[in-house]
């Protein structure tokens, strides 16, 4: 099975959804989708419960997250593409920009200068090194991941939602950078946060019950490339597991609270405890290296 596609609307398979009846689980699209009391409910669960053909007014249909459902589901996708191919073009341009966004935890830039780095409270490096690349190889190789994974995870979640499993994985993965990496040697690259979609896709996958095997092959792959050196090029492994861990917790946050009052509250809290952990791991770090 395709793991890239969305299920089909149960009374129109060629509709992808990520919308499913609260009732019996089975995917709806907005057409079929009727509101109920807590989230959606399709035509035959609704005729069940009422004993009438009746349809409701219809509110925002929503994910199965429980995000909005958006007329461009890859919007955020494409914005995230557009941002990192601007720094991109941006580093080429000034190159001075990069030494400046690049993650490093400690170092001097010449004899006499200060020190600089995210243990002297540069904490936006953990962040900005995620939108950086300096080989055009690099950047292409992230893009094409990010748009084959992120597309169909993103039109899953919602927007909000998918933009915060980007943010925190990229943020986990340099967390992890910064614990165990030299603190002088630079770190760049979006593959921590692509790591972490696909974690969160992982979770996805199991919550919708399809095929295990082929996503849990592309895990095994691409961690094959991260740890198999290839023409003497060193890949951040420490960014890619932390990115996947990352990604995989907040995707359990997001995808298995079951649809009701508190799965926002559940959903946003996951996201906050995953960024007090890794601030809890920056903020041990710094206070080794100062």
């Amino acid at each position: 099975m395709d793991t890239d596609r969305l299920p089909g609307c149960y009374r129109h398979p060629d509709r992808d959804t990520g919308i499913r009846c609260t009732r019996c689980e089975r995917p709806i699209c907005p057409e079929c989708m009727i509101s109920a009391s807590v989230g959606f409910q399709c035509p035959d669960c609704v005729r069940e419960g009422s004993g009438t053909g009746h349809r409701p007014p219809a509110n925002a249909p929503r994910t199965v997250a429980g995000g909005t459902v958006a007329a461009d589901p890859h919007l955020v996708t494409k914005i995230l593409i557009g941002i990192n191919a601007a720094v991109f073009l941006l580093g080429l341009a000034v190159p001075e920009l990069v030494v400046r966004l690049e993650l490093l935890g400690r170092y001097v830039l010449f004899p006499g200068a200060p020190v600089e780095g995210v243990s002297t409270g540069e904490y936006h490096r953990l962040l900005t090194s995620v939108f950086l690349h300096v080989e055009w190889w690099h950047i292409v190789g992230n893009m094409l991941a990010l748009w084959v994974i992120g597309g169909p995870l993103e039109a899953a979640l919602g927007r909000a939602r998918y933009l915060a499993v980007y943010l925190l994985a990229g943020l986990g993965g340099s967390a992890l950078v910064y614990l165990l990496n030299a603190p002088n040697v630079p770190t760049v690259g979006a593959s921590g946060a692509v790591f972490g979609l696909l974690g969160a896709t992982v979770v996805l996958v199991r919550r919708l019950r399809y095929e295990m095997r082929p996503v849990m092959t592309m895990v095994v792959l691409m961690l094959v490339l991260t740890f198999v050196p290839f023409g003497g090029m060193r890949v951040s492994w420490e960014a890619h597991v932390g990115g996947l861990i990352t990604g995989a917790l907040v995707g359990l946050g997001l995808l298995l609270p079951a649809a009701g009052r508190k799965r926002t509250l559940v959903q946003w809290s996951t996201c906050v405890g995953v960024f007090l952990l890794a601030a809890a791991v920056v903020l041990l770090r710094t206070a080794e290296l100062t």
